[in-house]
């Protein structure tokens, strides 16, 4: 038949030959098993009556207001480029629906919007979920930690990170040694390579002059990390992480880039220091392969990337079953940080220490009560209801509705 195209009727004849699969259900995965029931905490639906975004400046806000009139309100991360997606997709799915049922919800929100997924609409939709969450707490009269499974940590040990590749190896190394001495933090995380940037180094040997002088200075006893942000290939990667593994480093983010997961597995199993690595997906399929395939050792999803503390939470369930630890991601210390100090005061497989970024000592803000700040290595995690932030209601009024 070569060259020549084929009729219906022998398209039909040779569908006929091939035997006809067996039929079978859908078999769901694992991790969309629901965790969550939150039937008991209330005595009826709670149902959603709109779903706002705010702007103030360069900030944005988004605002969950229920029937019964309770607001929960988030400050979110990056979500300035998705607003279109947010305000047309994302927020007139979750009107009239019953908050008790989130977990579905998010599952739905998939199923409605799968062909845009990705960070940019993920990172939209895990704002609106934090809100609808704070929302939930307000409502039952507790932490968002609460409805997580329980409150397990009261407080929740740090390591510092934040640092950039604009500053030398020696200056790099002092901000985190004071950082070190001016909370308490039991170490830090360096970043190293040159970002994505195919073997090079921000600054000719940089990284192992910094790696170097990190041990020197922190000391043996420091709990030492580095994030090469996707920047090596497979020698490179083993390379730099046999120089890690000899000054003691706990783990080694990203040494490939993310969407390699096969060189990233690779590379760990090389390599005796843990690999880390996750912070970039979404994809709960992607997440359960590396855990299956251990192309990591330790589980990292950032709890806005990867489309929100529930979702996270399934990664997180997903670690657990292979005895692996899950350290969220983590950029944010103002009034955003309350998501990551809720999630990981419930989570039994979170990591030793939470990723803290710090530069310099804070100074306190008056537009959300409380400041999250370190103490005796460790930030106080909010009892109070929902997400544990409180917003200066004339604060909050001087911000635009967007439509």
């Amino acid at each position: 038949m070569a060259g020549k195209a084929f009729t219906r009727r022998q398209w039909l004849s040779m569908a006929a030959a091939v035997p006809a699969a067996a039929s079978v259900d859908w078999e769901a995965p694992a991790w969309e098993a629901p965790l969550f029931d939150w039937s008991r905490l209330f005595t009826g639906p709670i149902k959603i009556a709109r779903i706002e975004v705010l702007e103030r400046g360069k900030a944005h806000f988004v605002r969950a207001v229920s029937t019964d009139g309770v607001v929960g309100v988030v400050r979110t991360k990056e979500i300035e480029d998705f607003l279109p997606i947010l305000l047309r997709r994302i927020a007139p799915f979750f009107q009239g629906k019953d908050a008790r049922q989130l977990e579905r919800l998010m599952d739905d929100l998939y199923i409605a919007h799968y062909k845009i997924s990705g960070q940019a609409f993920w990172s939209p939709a895990a704002a609106v979920e934090h809100a609808v969450l704070d929302m939930l707490g307000r409502t039952a009269r507790k932490p968002v930690a609460e409805l997580l499974g329980g409150m397990k940590r009261s407080s929740i040990p740090v390591y510092l990170s934040g640092s950039g590749r604009d500053t030398s190896a020696e200056q790099e190394v002092q901000v985190y040694v004071d950082g070190m001495k001016a909370t308490g933090a039991a170490g830090f995380k360096l970043k190293i390579g040159g970002r994505m940037s195919r073997n090079a180094d921000a600054t000719p040997g940089r990284t192992e002059k910094m790696l170097t002088l990190a041990r020197k200075l922190a000391g043996d006893k420091a709990v030492l990390y580095a994030d090469a942000n996707g920047s090596y290939d497979y020698r490179e990667a083993v390379r730099v992480g046999r120089v890690m593994e000899e000054l003691k480093y706990a783990f080694y983010e990203e040494p490939s880039p993310w969407e390699e997961l096969s060189l990233t597995k690779r590379v760990a199993d090389t390599l005796t220091i843990p690999v880390a690595g996750g912070e970039c997906d979404q994809s709960l399929w992607r997440y359960q392969w590396m855990v299956d395939q251990r192309a990591v050792d330790i589980i990292q999803p950032d709890l806005n990337y990867c489309g929100g503390i529930l979702r996270a939470a399934r990664i997180a369930r997903m670690a657990a079953k292979a005895n692996m630890p899950i350290v969220p991601h983590n950029t944010q210390t103002d009034a955003a940080a309350c998501k990551i100090m809720q999630f990981a005061a419930a989570i039994p497989n979170i990591g030793p220490f939470m990723e803290f970024p710090w530069r310099e000592e804070p100074k306190p803000a008056s537009w959300y009560t409380p400041n999250f700040v370190v103490r005796g290595g460790a930030v106080k995690v909010p009892a109070t209801p929902g997400l544990g932030v409180e917003f200066d209601a004339d604060y909050l009024k001087t911000a635009r509705v967007l439509a």
